[in-house]
């Protein structure tokens, strides 16, 4: 059985009246990608902060490996890197000296932290810019030199709180690939991110979080499976008759049906064979249509059901 690495227990933090933190649990194995979910003002940002041990909380408990974490259990905190929405690099240093100065706060040995300095920033892919200063790479590249800092001392638990906010799409698919690396190397990661598709590619299990509480946790699959909806059907179509669309609306599985812009949309709950049955009343009816595509659902339609809300850029509590 995998090593519980973080074990977060009826945690509770408060702002004077507001509660952000209600009771919050969350349990993560070693070598999992781990993603958490929210919206603005959900928690999450709290929670990182009071497994930090940057915060002080109210109430509940937390280990990092099995240990009570608190600010001065240094030995914990060397096994965690740390990549923050902000970017944290020194200006007035090159590329290569915010790495080695970075490491060098866990790694005292010249050589080996040479090594691991070297290691960073090839795994980031800046062989080219190591003499650059911050302020003459591009967002991405900051990206790139963000993650080398918090990774170069080889932690155990890596926390990434939306890395890849305004990069550009080779930026953002060299860090997703090398979270997926960092992980198969033994590293267990915790990732915060507004980017739905990023969280279904890279993510063990996930936790939706909303007022402070996890509300759901499961693999991608296994939350939506919790959810009503099982296939969006859609359908481009000139005015269809009301009497045809009641009938499609009649069929066992279908819960909702909206049309728009040329576009049948047929929301459906269950079942196998919906667009067969849907397309043989069209068929029936001789009805003309255009394109017609099937959907699952998404992580998206998962978050919209379960917190009423819509995922929004920008950084929650």
């Amino acid at each position: 059985m995998a090593e519980t690495v973080v074990k977060i227990e009826n945690l509770v933090k408060r702002y004077k009246d507001l509660i952000a933190l209600d009771h919050f649990n969350i349990d993560i194995k070693e070598g999992e990608v781990f993603g958490l979910l929210g919206p603005n003002g959900s928690g999450k940002t709290t929670a990182i902060n009071c497994l930090l041990s940057l915060l002080t909380f109210d109430k509940g408990t937390i280990e990092i490996f099995g240990q009570k974490m608190a600010p001065d259990n240094y030995k914990v905190k060397s096994n965690i890197g740390v990549i923050m929405q902000n970017v944290a690099v020194l200006d007035e240093l090159t590329v290569y000296e915010n790495i080695d100065y970075f490491c060098g706060l866990y790694i005292k040995d010249k050589a080996l932290r040479k090594k691991y300095v070297e290691e960073a920033i090839e795994f980031v892919g800046l062989e080219s810019f190591v003499k650059f200063y911050p302020k003459k790479l591009s967002g991405g590249l900051l990206r790139r030199l963000n993650i080398a800092c918090g990774i170069a001392h080889k932690p155990r638990l890596i926390i990434l709180d939306e890395p890849t906010v305004a990069v550009d799409p080779q930026s953002r698919n060299r860090i997703l690939e090398g979270i997926q690396e960092l992980n198969k190397d033994g590293a267990t990661i915790i990732y915060t991110s507004h980017y739905m598709e990023e969280v279904e590619q890279i993510c063990t299990r996930i936790a939706i979080i909303d007022k402070g509480k996890n509300i759901a946790i499961g693999t991608k699959d296994e939350l939506k499976k919790m959810i009503r909806k099982t296939e969006t059907i859609t359908i481009e179509i000139l005015n269809p008759e009301e009497a045809v669309i009641e009938r499609i609306r009649s069929l066992e599985h279908v819960y909702e049906t909206d049309f728009t812009d040329g576009k049948l949309i047929i929301r459906c709950s269950g079942g196998k064979h919906n667009l067969v049955r849907i397309l043989g009343i069209l068929a029936e009816a001789d009805v003309p249509f255009g394109r017609v595509y099937s959907e699952q659902p998404t992580l998206n339609d998962v978050f919209l059901e379960i917190t009423g809300k819509a995922l929004r850029d920008g950084e929650g509590q």
